[in-house]
Order: C-alpha cells, then structure tokens, then sequence
C-alpha cells in the first residue's frame, strides 16, 4: 500500500539491495573484521574527517542510546526539546541505558535555542541537582524544519563555552543538506557538533545507523557502549555494505533531493484548499497542517497517515525518495473527492 504515513515505509534503493546481496559472499569475519564494514567506514570518514570514531549500529534509538552514553555520566542531564525524538519515541532508552534525567524544553517549531538551553541550566555544582552536560537535536527536528548552519554554530559555542557537548540526531541528516544546500561536514563538524547519529533508513537504506564521533575522548569508549547496548551485530557487513552505494556518487544526496521535491510538489495541491492551513515551514520531506475531520476521515479510508494533534485536527505527511508523481496525483483526486469538489 503506497502511503504517505512515513519514510520509514518507504522501500530500499536498488543500488543499497545489491550492495547487501553482493556483501553475501562467501564466508566473512564476523562483528565488523570484514572487508565491507572497513570500506564503509573509510567512505564516512572521507566525508567528516579521517579522525572521527565509527561504530554501526542497528537502528536509531540505539544509535542515539550508545552516543549519549558517551557523552554523559548517571548524575548528568540532557536537555532536548519536548517534541524530540528521544522524548516521545524512544520507551525511555536512553535514559535507561544512561542512567541521565531528559529535562524538556517547550518550543513551537521543534527548534532549540541557546536561550532555551540557558533556562535548563540551573543547580550547575549543586550535589542535589542532575548537572547539564549534552543538548540533544534533531536534524530535521521532529516538526520537519531545518536548522541553519548558524544556528548550530550558536547552540555549539555555547555549550562548549559552559562544558558541554552537543549530540546530532541525523535520521533526517539527508534531507536538511538537501533543503540548505550544503555538506554533512559542513552541517556537523565544521558547525561544532560533537557526536552524531547518522542515519539512513529513511533515505532509501534497509537498516542500520552509524554513531560518528568527532572528538578523541568520545570515540574511545564507543565500542564497549555499543556492545552493552546489545547494538553490536555479528554479521555486521549486512548493515554497514549498504553505506558504501548510499555515500557513492552522491546516492543519499539524490534520494533527499527526491523526497523534499516530492513534498513541495504535494504542499502545492494542499495549498489550494483554503480549509488547510500549514502549522509548519515546508523545508524537508514532512508537512504538518489542520484540516477539517471530515476530511481527515474520508481520506483515511484509502491513505494511512498520522495524526500529529487530534485536539486541533493537525496532521503530518511524509514524502520518500520513492514517492511518485502518480502517488502525488491520486492523493489530490483523494483529497479533491474528500472536499466534494
């Protein structure tokens, strides 16, 4: 069933199938000693520096849970938007495998600020308090925006002025270089981040992440998180052959380029309708508008979707590297049918 419910439904590029089958071949030494689990590292230290750490892993939450015990110990804190998906998504893992408070920051586009970050920073050196020490971001944030590079640049500098680090959550990382037209490394590293969860499976991938991390003491520890985390698979080439073809000849470039394309093009038939109303920028592959229920109801018999607020009849849809122009057209006849027009 073709849908619009996430990119996560979405199927897996060709050229990431064939990298898996061909990484079947023959016998291979296991949990990582493998020839394509070194290439593929090698690939993703080409793009942010051959000096940052690797590990893959299996998922995103994994990702996330094995980079935030790196950059944290039990009496810290980590300070994330309410909406983020560590929040909301994650049954709580990383705070069960950090042993860390998660304090919550309100905000209307899903963006963090340093003035944000400045309210959570109270108790600093006060034994009965959980001490800050990594702000958490999605980019793309959960509400489908974007951060600029200079806004990274800023949450940056402040933490690293008051000792903190700063964690990227990359599952979306494609579709944000895709909307500003820049570089991974440029969006990372260059931009102060200090660990990343790198991510792929929205973006025409199987499975599988990748935890990079940018400084020395961060990427010392990552096999031994990773391996606690239950994260360390013993095939491992199966997961980290598919980042050789996705890194290839600008592969994960070309499949965001589709997605955020595709949502422009299905922002245009929402925006004929008066009753729609956008709650958030289209910037990436995600749109985020109130429509009436009746609406919502009569499209939901043919599309499946999420809700984002039912109190306020908000919804999201997410467009893929595979979504098409004919996916496109019968949502607009569906959605012209459903206004009775």
């Amino acid at each position: 069933m073709r849908s619009f419910a996430s990119d996560n439904n979405s199927g897996v590029h060709p050229l990431i199938m064939d990298a898996v089958v061909k990484a079947n071949d023959n016998h291979a030494v296991g949990y990582g000693d493998d020839p394509w689990t070194k290439a593929a590292e090698d690939k993703i230290k080409s793009i942010f520096g051959n000096n940052c750490g690797v590990v893959f892993v299996f998922n995103g939450t994994g990702a996330n849970s094995v980079a935030l015990q790196a950059v944290t110990r039990p009496f810290n804190c980590i300070i994330a938007t309410e909406t983020a998906h560590i929040c909301v998504d994650e049954c709580g893992a990383p705070t069960k495998f950090t042993g860390c408070r998660i304090m919550e920051v309100p905000t209307s586009d899903g963006k963090i600020t340093p003035e944000l970050i400045k309210t959570k920073m109270t108790g600093i050196g006060v034994c009965h308090h959980s001490q800050p020490k990594v702000v958490y971001l999605s980019q793309v944030t959960e509400l489908g925006t974007v951060y600029t590079i200079e806004e990274i640049k800023a949450i940056a500098d402040y933490l690293h002025a008051n000792d903190m680090y700063l964690h990227m959550d990359g599952a979306r990382l494609a579709n944000a270089c895709a909307y500003l037209g820049c570089s991974m490394k440029e969006i990372t590293v260059e931009a102060g981040v200090d660990i990343l969860s790198l991510g792929g499976t929205k973006n025409g991938m199987m499975m599988g992440e990748a935890v990079v991390a940018f400084r020395p003491e961060l990427k010392e520890n990552l096999m031994y998180y990773r391996k606690q985390s239950a994260q360390l698979a013993s095939k491992l080439r199966y997961l980290s052959a598919q980042f050789i073809p996705y890194f290839e000849n600008n592969l994960w470039l070309e499949n965001a380029q589709k997605a955020n394309r595709n949502a422009r093009q299905l922002a245009e038939i929402l925006k004929c309708y008066p009753e729609i109303k956008f709650t958030q920028p289209v910037q990436s592959n995600a749109l985020f508008f109130t429509m009436p229920r009746p609406v919502i109801d009569q499209l939901m018999k043919d599309y499946f979707f999420y809700m984002w607020n039912e109190e306020k009849n908000e919804a999201r849809l997410v467009t893929s590297w595979d979504t098409t122009e004919e996916d496109i057209r019968q949502f607009g006849e569906a959605l012209n049918k459903a206004f009775n027009k």
